[in-house]
């Protein structure tokens, strides 16, 4: 069995840091397909379990945030559409439809990156996971490698508005 990369990380800030890397790595697989830079990774005792970038364009696919690739990669892993204990990370606030999904799946604990103060829904714009009415309520964390996050999609929006001009 090879070494558990996370044994030398005593705490979980560290090892939510390690995994927000890891979205940030699918991120720049999306930059590099021409999708908006946004990636998930899902993790369930110390492994990741599902990956998932954004592809709604190249996939024709209105629902491919990379949140929803990550629940249908890891729900296919592990051949459960219900993924209680597990963690997704993911460099953007998810949104309404990515809340719901998380929800349905019985994520546990979401942590985000960057917030999103036009759609985001776990806290910007409206926070889904405290509303009492729902039935599924995650943990959430965010702000977790912000800065790093924010200034992926920063210079992608940039470079995107550069490209009209010229």
């Amino acid at each position: 069995m090879p070494p558990d990369p996370l044994a030398d990380i005593p705490t979980d800030e560290n090892a939510d840091a390690v995994f927000m890397r890891a979205a940030m790595a699918q991120a720049e697989l999306a930059r590099a397909a021409g999708e908006v830079p946004v990636g998930a990774v899902l993790v369930l005792a110390g492994e990741i379990v599902g990956r998932g970038y954004n592809q709604p364009i190249s996939a024709h696919d209105p629902s491919a945030h990379a949140e929803v690739m990550a629940l249908r990669a890891a729900g296919l892993h592990l051949a459960n559409y219900r993924l209680p204990g597990s963690t997704l990370y993911v460099t953007l606030e998810p949104c309404v439809m990515c809340c719901g999904a998380i929800m349905h799946a019985r994520v546990e604990r979401v942590v985000f990156g960057a917030r999103d103060p036009k759609t985001g829904a776990a806290g910007s714009v409206i926070d889904l996971f405290a509303e009492s009415r729902l039935n599924h309520h995650a943990d959430t964390l965010g702000g977790v490698l912000a800065e790093e996050c924010g200034a992926m999609l920063s210079s992608f929006f940039a470079e995107r508005r550069a490209k009209v001009k010229t």
